[in-house]
Formats: structure tokens, sequence, C-alpha cells
């Protein structure tokens, strides 16, 4: 069976052109199409499309707003953002308030059609440049959360034995190749497939497979989750 989409944008040649780009891929059909919230709503209760993209900037109530009674519905799409914002809050209100996936409308056609294929399978999907932007963010966090508070003076503390020696856990990176971590260190930095083959004079299928092999390996689902990974380790950035 193709997967149901539900295309959910308020301009309406935007829409069309979407609409045919993906009416070319044989597992994908364009059940409806909305030019707001309310009547993508109406849609999703109507339809019940597996996957819908849609727009953060729509008139009256925006895309991140409209993602609650979306999901609400008795089988809840995926939510596929589609939009312009590079804001990083647009991006953490999206995830946080259950997209599946943040996609700029910058995309190629094919990464468009590769990223809802991967929605509907489960998976999280972001674009490279919001990944950065994301990485950055808990970074911030991470680093806010570790900040030292002020002590206030406190008598000297009794003596107390030094705690035995243990072993570090081990670094989960260290399952990784050399090539994997280069292409590891790529997606930290939000770089796309072709851009990483290009750096590393690779072809890009080649990346794609390590990709692959590195999220197995780490026992991840998506990219996202590997950027993040490589920014908690000093030896990936």
């Amino acid at each position: 069976m193709p997967i149901r989409l539900l295309v959910v944008d308020d301009h309406t040649l935007f829409r069309r052109g979407l609409i045919a780009l993906l009416g070319a891929a044989d597992d994908l059909t364009v059940v409806a199409e909305a030019g707001d919230a309310g009547e993508a709503l109406r849609h999703v209760q109507a339809h019940a499309p597996d996957v819908v993209l849609l727009d953060n900037h729509l008139p009256g109530v925006h895309g991140v707003d409209a993602l609650p009674q979306l999901l609400a519905h008795t089988s809840p799409p995926r939510v596929l953002m589609l939009t312009v914002s590079e804001d990083a809050d647009d991006l953490a209100h999206a995830l946080s308030r259950g997209a599946s996936g943040y996609l700029l409308k910058t995309a190629e056609g094919d990464d468009l059609v590769d990223a809802i294929r991967r929605v509907h399978r489960g998976e999280s999907v972001v674009s490279p440049e919001m990944t950065v932007k994301l990485v950055a963010a808990y970074r911030q966090a991470t680093q806010a959360a570790q900040a030292p508070s002020t002590p206030e003076p406190l008598a000297a503390p009794e003596p107390v034995a030094a705690p035995a020696d243990t072993d570090a856990p081990p670094n989960p990176l260290s399952k990784l190749s050399p090539r994997e971590r280069d292409i590891l260190r790529g997606i930290a930095r939000g770089a796309s497939n072709k851009e990483i083959a290009r750096s590393l004079d690779i072809a890009e299928t080649t990346v794609k497979i390590h990709v692959q092999h590195i999220l197995r390996k780490l026992n991840l689902t998506s990219r996202v989750q590997a950027a993040v990974m490589a920014s908690s380790d000093p030896d990936q950035t």
C-alpha cells in the first residue's frame, strides 16, 4: 500500500508543485491538501493519512500549535514539518509537541521523499542545517546543568577514605572504525550525505551504508541522536 499523505501549506502554487513532485513516487499518494490548520484537522479526521507534511507559518493557528490536535486522532498520523523557519525555538517546539521530523523547504526532492519514507517507518528526521542548532542547544543545556553553583561556606569536612579505583565505562564510539568516525564528525557538523561524500572523496551510497552501520553499532535510530552523542565526546568534536 502506498503511503497516504496530507499536504498542508497556505501557498497554493507551492502546495500544487509539491503534490506534483510527490506524485512521481510510486509508493506515495496525496489523499488531501489543506491551506490552514482547521482544514488540515478536518482532512485528518476524514482521510486518516499516514503522514502529514505541515508548514509552520499558516494563517491563524501556526503549524506547531496545531500539532496536539492533529495527533489526537484515533489513528494519529506521523507529522513531518516542512517549513522555511530555521528558528531553533520552532524546531524545539515542533519536536516537543510530537512532530516526527523537521525539514526545510530548501531540501532536494529526493531527500524529501526519503524523509517521508523514514518518518513513516517511525524514524526521526531533521534537516542537516537544523541538526547543528539542535546539537548546539543540547550542548548549552548540558553545560548549564553541569555549571557549578557557588557553595556556601562549610566547616572542614571529616577525612574520608579514598574511593576504590573503578574501571571507566567503555566509550560506545570505540566500536566505530576510523572511517565511521570521520562520517560521524560530518553528521555532527550538520553535513548531508552528499557533502560528507565530497569531503571524504567517496561515493554518496558509501556514506549511506556507513551511516546505517553507525546507527546500528551505537543502537540509535536517527542522525540527530548520532550527532548528539558525537557532541558529548571531545575526541569527535
